[in-house]
């Protein structure tokens, strides 16, 4: 068997024509510039080839092209775990991903109290009653999404041994909220339930002909208005269509709002029938017509994304959250409810579960204990990875791109397979140095069950523990591509031809803190206690670059995203926050809001959903450079505006894809395929749209370029040149022009949003509070740097600056500190220190000043 894996000849994207040998049972960590060829040689090339030779192998067509490489020698079976999120069910829980939640259920309907309805006292499972115990192995536990122990009679009931009464006989299904037995009916297991922001529905000092319902078009008004005259006139009452809206008696308002079978609206007339035809007044409401849509669009992601702008979201009324149906919610184990267990991080949960065997009667052990060890088991592997501050609650789609990435990773240790080739993508995202330790470790003990670990990483800690280093350079985009260094860490940093070389070795240094006074002005949140804060009062100097820092966990998103940006932006206007909610999270007071004008949350969800929306699209430099094409005299002659030039409307895209540059083929009993479109061969656009060309480039070419290729294009269209150069500077100068927005990593789009609102703030005269959530994700240090000296400058302009980062560069270069924990979860949510970087590298107490202190060995700040 061969002991390296050889590519030759790869070509894909920007990599020119590279050969590279690989030591097979190695952790190896591929690294360099943002763009460099890291991610197109690890994924696109290697991960790509294996799974197009494994399914070749066991006889199935993928119609999956082979990546531009002319061999692949001793490639190995791979698995991925890239950076994208791949679940985004409102029904996914942290608990249900890692199984967690499955293993609990069978311990709380095996050894479960639950009090009678009857007498109130507590009631052991049926098998402790009745003597009729049931085998439990691992074998029986299935996922959320299987079916779950056999047999069991929707309404079992079994007697109480103390009064005799049925007590309902409560199974695994009971304690799911993905299931009808176990799932609250109110909210169906959701935990919360939508409701329509009626502010963005109806406008009440108008009146209906005067625009009233906001969300009417003019065509619709005097069509609903008559359907709503017919059903006043059904009630016997008038409706005047100029009379402002906020002016309607209760029945009028609620027949606008929720129509005439709305409940809201039938109680006024409990007796009378509604009307059965529109004609005859059969008005369906504002809010129930909206409510239909979402539902009728369930799966159309796109849809269901613009209609939730028009939402809010509210805990649900029933289960207060909780998801479960109240019997489910009342059964107890050594005093704690499913719902108790599901709120506490796995740390503490593993200590809860161990002590299980010494709390419960001898009867029992002996049903718990494999389950008891296969759970402790999985959870110390969480733990191992980084995640144990996270709890079983937290909803899947919240989770960042590095905690679900760890979650996978953490699954993948509990296998002994062996001679498997894993590709990880920065899994150092979100993690504090103090923890990237322990994930090196992880990653060492996959490599020594004979494995190879491929690790796409900028994090020097992770280059320094490889075994083989392989650095791309020398520049991004079309200035990549190539292999500038390979050896030990110790031979990179030795290499001068290597920029990673240079911060390996301290050749390059990052910028250090300027330690501005700021403006002698601050932000003051006072008794923060959202979440696992513990009454926190913090004050956030104006006028300065202040970095929020601590152990994943300890509480920094929670006091920055969840009370900061929300009652920022609760006080404005009532939108809606960072994390999709409205109302802040507990805390007393927050003073000094009178010293900013602005605060701008910039956090790394996704810029779009479709691949119709791209840097170009998104920034609005896509609206400029069409307007160039559009005034070329080519375009003149054939006369074609600047909506031709777009590929999201008819008359400029190809009609035969519709703009998407691809068909989807459905394969039937396999996944849909996409082949390119046999018409415009994936360019998207119509032939004399493709025609006009603008220095030698059509519309297709354009988007085709990197932001830096691009830049060079339109360097003479300020609108244009303006724009692109914003997202060089932030470290995004490699990034396709049109690299669908459904591919960006959240790192890249939170750039694209710096990138965005730089462009909007140019002319300002300062005042604005910029809150950035680990804005150097996916950066190398290079572009740290460059990324940094961006964030200086909003500062000098007289703005404020909050970064919520682990990167020590960065956090050295702030000129205030606040360093929350001491640990994740319930051990955190202090207020470890506040200070300048010099101030908090003095704390013992703090992990940041214990990796702080040798960052500034040397540096004069």
């Amino acid at each position: 068997m061969l002991d390296t894996i050889t590519i030759r000849g790869a070509r894909l994207h920007n990599l020119k024509n590279i050969t590279l040998t690989i030591p097979k049972n190695t952790l190896v960590v591929l690294t360099g510039l943002s763009g460099s060829g890291k991610s197109t040689l690890a994924f696109d090339t290697l991960y790509s080839e294996a799974m197009r030779q494994y399914f070749e192998s066991i006889g199935l067509v993928t119609y999956q092209q082979k990546p531009s490489v002319e061999r692949i020698e001793g490639l190995s079976p791979s698995i991925s775990i890239d950076q994208h999120l791949t679940n985004h069910s409102p029904r996914s829980t942290v608990g249900t991903v890692t199984e967690v939640f499955t293993y609990l259920r069978v311990l709380f309907a095996r050894i479960g109290r639950q009090p009678c309805p009857v007498c109130g006292k507590l009631v052991p499972p049926s098998h402790s009653v009745t003597g009729n115990v049931t085998q439990v192995s691992g074998l029986e536990l299935l996922g959320e999404d299987s079916g779950d122990e056999p047999g069991q009679p929707h309404d079992a009931t079994y007697p109480c041994p103390h009064c005799g009464a049925a007590v309902p006989e409560l199974g695994m299904a009971h304690f799911s909220f993905n299931k009808p037995e176990g799932a609250c009916s109110t909210c169906t297991g959701l935990g919360v339930v939508y409701a329509p922001n009626l502010s963005l529905l109806i406008d009440p000092t108008r009146s209906i002909a005067g625009g009233g319902v906001i969300r009417w078009v003019s065509p619709e008004i005097p069509r609903n208005l008559e359907t709503l005259r017919l059903a006043a006139r059904h009630y016997g009452f008038a409706f005047d269509a100029d009379l402002p809206v906020g002016e309607y008696t209760q029945a009028q308002r609620d027949l606008l709002l929720y129509g005439v079978q709305g409940k809201e609206f039938r109680r006024h007339y409990p007796n009378m029938e509604p009307p059965e035809r529109v004609n005859q007044g059969r008005f369906e409401g504002v809010v129930t017509t909206l409510m239909r849509r979402y539902e009728e669009h369930a799966q159309d992601a796109d849809y269901r994304e613009r209609i939730e702008q028009l939402m809010v979201t509210q805990t649900c009324p029933d289960c207060e959250g909780n998801r479960l149906r109240p019997e489910s919610r009342r059964v107890t184990i050594d005093g704690s409810s499913i719902i108790d267990v599901s709120k506490i991080p796995f740390t503490s949960l593993q200590t809860w579960v161990e002590r299980l065997p010494a709390v419960v009667p001898d009867s029992e052990r002996g049903i718990i204990q494999p389950i008891i060890d296969d759970l402790s088991e999985r959870m110390r592997r969480l733990v191992d990875v980084g995640a144990g501050y996270l709890t079983m609650e937290r909803s899947s789609p919240t989770l960042s791109e590095g905690e679900a990435q760890r979650l996978r990773l953490a699954a993948l240790l509990g296998s002994d397979l062996t001679g498997v080739l894993y590709i990880l993508d920065e899994p150092t995202i979100g993690l504090h140095q103090r923890d990237t330790g322990r994930l090196i470790a992880v990653l060492r003990q996959l490599r020594d069950l004979g494995n190879t670990v491929l690790v796409v990483e900028h994090d020097l800690d992770m280059i320094r523990a490889a075994d083989h280093v392989v650095d791309f350079g020398p520049g991004a985009g079309q200035h990549g591509g190539q292999i500038v260094a390979q050896g030990t860490p110790r031979e990179i940093a030795a290499s001068t031809s290597s920029m990673t070389g240079d911060y390996l070795s301290g050749r390059a240094a990052m910028p250090v803190s300027r330690l501005r006074p700021g403006s002698g002005k601050h932000l003051v949140i006072r008794g923060a206690r959202e979440h696992n804060l513990k009454d926190v009062t913090v004050e956030i100097p104006l006028g300065t670059l202040t970095a929020v820092t601590g152990v994943s966990g300890s509480g920094k998103s929670s006091l920055m995203l969840d009370i900061l940006d929300r009652a920022a932006r609760h006080r404005v206007n009532g939108a809606t926050g960072a994390h999709g909610k409205s109302e802040p999270g507990e805390h007393d007071s927050i003073d000094g809001w009178e010293h900013i004008d602005k605060i701008i949350s910039i956090d790394q969800g996704a810029i779009g959903r479709t691949p119709r929306s791209n840097a170009a699209t998104y920034t609005d430099a896509f609206t400029s450079i069409r307007q160039v094409f559009a005034e070329t005299p080519e375009a003149r002659h054939r006369r074609l505006t600047p909506g031709h030039f777009s590929f999201n409307v008819p008359g400029g895209y190809c009609e035969r894809c519709k703009g998407a540059g691809v068909l989807t083929v459905n394969m039937h009993f396999l996944p849909d395929v996409e082949v390119r479109c046999p018409v415009c061969l994936g360019r998207r656009f119509k032939q004399e749209v493709l025609a006009v060309k603008y220095r030698g480039y059509d519309i297709a070419e354009i988007l085709g370029m990197t932001i830096e290729e691009a830049l060079a294009v339109f360097r003479d269209v300020p609108p244009v040149a303006a724009r692109l150069s914003l997202m060089a500077n932030v470290g995004l100068g490699y990034l396709q022009l049109g690299q669908p927005a459904n591919t960006l990593s959240g790192g890249e789009a939170q750039r694209i949003k710096l990138a965005k609102e730089l462009a909007r703030r140019t002319r300002t005269s300062g005042g604005t509070l910029y809150l950035l959530d680990e804005p150097t994700t996916g950066l190398h240090p290079a572009d740290v740097a460059c990324l940094l000296e961006v964030l200086q400058r909003l500062v000098e302009g007289g703005n404020t600056v909050v970064v919520i980062e682990h990167n020590i560069h960065v956090i050295r270069a702030a000129d205030w500190i606040i360093d929350m924990g001491p640990e994740g979860g319930d051990a955190g949510g202090y207020l470890v220190a506040e200070g300048t970087p010099d101030a908090i590298a003095r704390v013992e107490q703090s992990f940041t000043g214990k990796f702080l202190n040798p960052a500034l060995e040397g540096v004069t700040t």
